[in-house]
């Protein structure tokens, strides 16, 4: 089954067009599960902190979850910071039906957006070890999508997902 993985810094727009695309899919009847990574780590990972390391050992956990589902042929949308190309290629080798969403917004408007916090904490220096700011992220070379998210609404962003998984996966979205 289906792993749909979206990238993008904090702020960008991951989760809350996971959580439409969900909306979607039930609609469709499509079993899945969103497995959301501020969710998840609260109840995998509650103690650790965010580095690289830690940030690695989190999404093994996640991966490790999704492969169990699809296994059970259930689809998993996975929003996910997963800052480095690295840690993107090792999602795609464990799914032989993968889909890289680049969700892709400047700094200046997630900044703007901020609607963790995250960008007002790192700023005041009460947060560090931050994706686009201390820590780099690595854009994707070759996601199946790029959706941007300071240009197209949610709605726009989730119809455009549809129809790329209409096209590249025909036997689950007819």
């Amino acid at each position: 089954m289906l792993v749909i993985w979206l990238t993008g810094i904090s702020g960008a727009g991951k989760t809350t067009i996971a959580n439409a695309l969900s909306v979607e899919l039930s609609k469709k009847k499509i079993l899945h599960e969103v497995l959301d990574g501020d969710e998840y780590r609260a109840v995998l990972s509650p103690n650790d902190g965010f580095s690289m390391k830690e940030r690695d050992n989190f999404r093994l956990k996640i991966i490790s979850i999704a492969k169990l589902l699809t296994r059970n042929n259930i689809l998993c949308i996975i929003p996910v910071l997963s800052s480095s190309r690295s840690n993107r290629k090792l999602a795609r080798n464990e799914f032989s039906d993968f889909m890289e969403i680049y969700i892709k917004c400047p700094i200046e408007i997630c900044e703007r957006r901020d609607p963790k916090g995250h960008y007002k904490k790192v700023r005041s220096g009460k947060l560090k070890d931050f994706v686009g700011v201390d820590l780099p992220y690595e854009e994707p070379l070759n996601p199946e999508i790029i959706i941007e998210s300071d240009v197209l609404t949610v709605s726009e962003s989730v119809n455009k997902i549809l129809k790329e998984l209409g096209h590249n996966f025909p036997d689950i979205f007819h």
